[in-house]
């Protein structure tokens, strides 16, 4: 599965300088972690967003989110995003969330 590359820049912008982030290409996704821990990935044109198991049911209210199931299993704690729900706000939103939770999370 090949990724969207416009998608992953716009990521990479916003985390550029964040200490501590890092991005690996993985089972055909870019993935960016923060401290070790998975924070938001791209997966063709959606964004992969690591929101936490608590947090799952408010964020699948949300325009443009579903459940994570990328092998088939809904992936807990995880939502998958439509790209055209992505304008700078939802982004920024996003990735917000996912560091919000993420940071909680001890440093691998």
């Amino acid at each position: 599965m090949a990724y969207d590359d416009a998608l992953a820049e716009r990521i990479r912008d916003r985390l550029r300088h964040g200490f501590g982030v890092d991005e690996k290409r993985m089972f055909g996704c870019l993935v960016f972690f923060l401290a070790g821990n998975m924070l938001v990935g791209v997966a063709g044109d959606d964004l992969m967003v690591r929101v936490g198991p608590d947090n799952a049911e408010a964020a699948l209210a949300r325009p443009g989110a579903r459940v994570f199931d990328f092998t088939g299993r809904a992936m807990r704690g995880w939502v998958l995003v439509a790209g055209d729900e992505l304008d700078d706000e939802a982004l920024d939103g996003w990735i917000a969330d996912a560091a919000a939770f993420v940071t909680t999370l001890p440093p691998k």
